[in-house]
């Protein structure tokens, strides 16, 4: 079988048909999927000056449940959207941030910045809103630092990616603009705040190392729900890990190369059956013969 003309002519078909694919393996039929028509995304938009559309995002993970200065509730079902060097950004707290091309071009990028997960906390305050998990960058998924400024209005005002596919966003919201408005400890229940007057306490005495003290505080946070524990973060890689693989067995791909992979398996599949059928020939000739 020309395996290689195959993958030219099936990938050629994704850009140009985008329609749903099946290889033959020999006993079973796997079917391609492409998650929507890129063959005239972006291209009708240079064409007919039709605004860019904006295909359907899904998360891999689900957001953390809410947490924080209980006046950051009034974010809750909230969104705020600004347009920054070509790209509108989405961001709607304890939810999800989300980027969108705005240049007309036959494939634009759309995707998920990172779905919220937890605080950061440095010094009693809380620094910024962490989303994780977002869509695949290489080897890596995306991820943001939500930052807070104050303002007289909630509004996005800078979004940077001081790394690659990490990305940094600063909101200004009147929310902030108390002094006291982004401490720690007033969020804590009472049995929380005590055991942190304790840590400390202890600290002071000098029975905690830096090291100790930083993983005890750590674990108040957590059990405040501040802070993801370790266990609750592989729970979330793992169930991202199956949500990706159903979609791969489903025949949905979010990506080219994540395409270009999977029929790379499909390949090693084919090659396999096909070398335990040669097998089995071989196995059974000569009872044949015999016979």
């Amino acid at each position: 079988m020309a395996f290689d003309n195959t993958l030219r002519y099936v990938f050629f078909g994704i850009i140009i048909l985008s329609s749903g694919l099946t290889l033959l393996t020999g006993e079973e039929s796997v079917e391609m999927k492409i998650v929507e028509e890129p063959s005239s995304y972006g291209l009708q938009a240079q064409q007919f000056g039709s605004p860019v559309e904006t295909l359907p995002l899904s998360l891999r993970v689900a957001p953390a449940h809410f947490s924080g200065p209980p006046h950051f509730s009034r974010l809750i079902g909230r969104c705020f959207s600004e347009i920054i060097n070509d790209y509108k950004y989405e961001l709607c707290p304890f939810h999800n941030l989300t980027q969108h091309e705005q240049r007309n071009q036959w494939n634009p990028y759309n995707g998920v910045l990172g779905v919220w997960q937890e605080w950061d906390i440095l010094n009693n305050t809380f620094v910024a809103m962490v989303m994780k998990d977002g869509d695949s960058c290489g080897s890596l998924f995306r991820s943001a630092r939500i930052s807070f400024e104050c303002g007289n209005h909630s509004t996005i005002v800078n979004v940077t990616e001081p790394v690659t596919c990490n990305y940094h966003l600063v909101l200004k919201t009147p929310l902030v603009c108390h002094p006291e408005s982004m401490l720690v400890y007033p969020t804590l229940s009472k049995e929380l705040q005590l055991r942190w007057d304790k840590l400390e306490g202890e600290r002071l005495t000098g029975y905690w190392t830096d090291k100790g003290y930083s993983r005890r505080l750590r674990e108040i946070f957590e059990d405040a729900g501040l802070f993801l524990s370790h266990s609750n973060h592989e729970q979330l890689q793992q169930q991202a890990h199956e949500v990706e693989q159903e979609k791969v067995r489903s025949g949905i791909f979010a990506s080219f190369d994540q395409c270009k992979e999977s029929f790379k398996e499909l390949q090693e599949k084919v090659k396999r059956l096909e070398q335990e059928l040669e097998s089995l020939k071989n196995s059974s000739a000569p009872l044949e013969n015999h016979s």
